[in-house]
């Protein structure tokens, strides 16, 4: 996702540099022959940025790559705008703020959802927090990627992805089950999606996803074992340290499907893949 957020950004006519891990990965080689500069260390990048966006993996990466001794922050300049979209976790979100702003620089943590297809076409939803005339400043720049939503202070974006991930984590069951019980049904799976979409059952995730669950396409928007990841830190909330824990059964066992889906050796397919563990507990492939 984030390659094609970053194309966007180029094709938008602004110069682009970025870091990449893997600098030989074919997201990098296509960034730069598109004409962006590939910076050498996260700390190169922060310091030749005004506005720095990341996109990673696990909350580990996103400390590592904001906090460690070389990392983004350690060389923000005042005034640099840090814009994290990593699905993560909202006390990392706010501690990245607070290191920030002692820089005199500004942190926002703006996750979004729409897989790979939302970031291609600029459809991505965006739940931006944080400093509100710095989201609004940055509003430009979002508009290229999608539709930016401020969502509060620092935190409360990752804490509206984890409700977003809750959301259709159970959405991605439903559908997964309904296609299971129709075909058993011996209904076309096709005119079945066609029936259903315009009803209360119709969804974003129904009209994303349900060809690619009939097709078993279960190519990575989002990989499945990061649908693990976020649903964890939903399930695993504890609001303000304070031991007040969200209780959350249906989110529990979509955990646990998803869980299964990735013991099997499917934790880097997309979530839509989540039909095939459904499949496995019906005896069918």
């Amino acid at each position: 996702m984030g390659g094609a957020m970053a194309s966007r950004l180029i094709s938008a006519g602004y110069t682009l540099t970025f870091y990449a891990r893997n600098p030989s990965h074919p997201n990098s080689l296509s960034l730069q022959s598109l004409g962006a500069k590939l910076a050498n260390s996260p700390s190169h990048l922060a310091n030749s940025s005004d506005v720095v966006f990341t996109m990673l993996g696990h909350p580990s990466d996103v400390k590592s790559i904001y906090l460690d001794k070389n990392g983004i922050v350690s060389s923000l300049d005042p005034n640099t705008v840090t814009v994290d979209t990593t699905s993560s976790h909202p006390d990392l979100a706010k501690e990245i703020c607070v290191a920030a702003r002692a820089k005199s620089a500004w942190s926002i943590d703006a996750p979004v959802s729409g897989g790979d297809i939302g970031a291609r076409d600029g459809k991505l939803a965006i739940f931006a927090a944080g400093e509100g005339a710095v989201v609004e400043w940055l509003q430009p720049l979002f508009e290229i990627m999608g539709k930016a939503t401020y969502m509060g202070p620092s935190g409360c974006g990752q804490s509206c992805k984890i409700a977003n991930q809750i959301t259709i984590g159970a959405n991605l069951i439903g559908l997964s089950e309904g296609l299971v019980f129709a075909k058993r049904s011996g209904l076309d799976l096709e005119q079945f999606l066609d029936a259903i979409k315009n009803g209360a059952a119709g969804s974003k995730a129904l009209e994303l996803f349900g060809e690619r669950m009939i097709n078993k396409d279960f190519r990575p928007g989002g990989y499945a074992e990061y649908q693990v990841k976020d649903l964890g830190m939903g399930v695993n909330f504890v609001e303000g340290g304070d031991d007040e824990v969200v209780i959350l059964p249906g989110a529990s066992l979509v955990k646990q499907i998803f869980t299964g889906m990735v013991a099997n050796g499917d934790g880097k397919l997309g979530g839509q893949g989540v039909i095939s563990v459904i499949d496995r507990i019906n005896g069918s492939e």
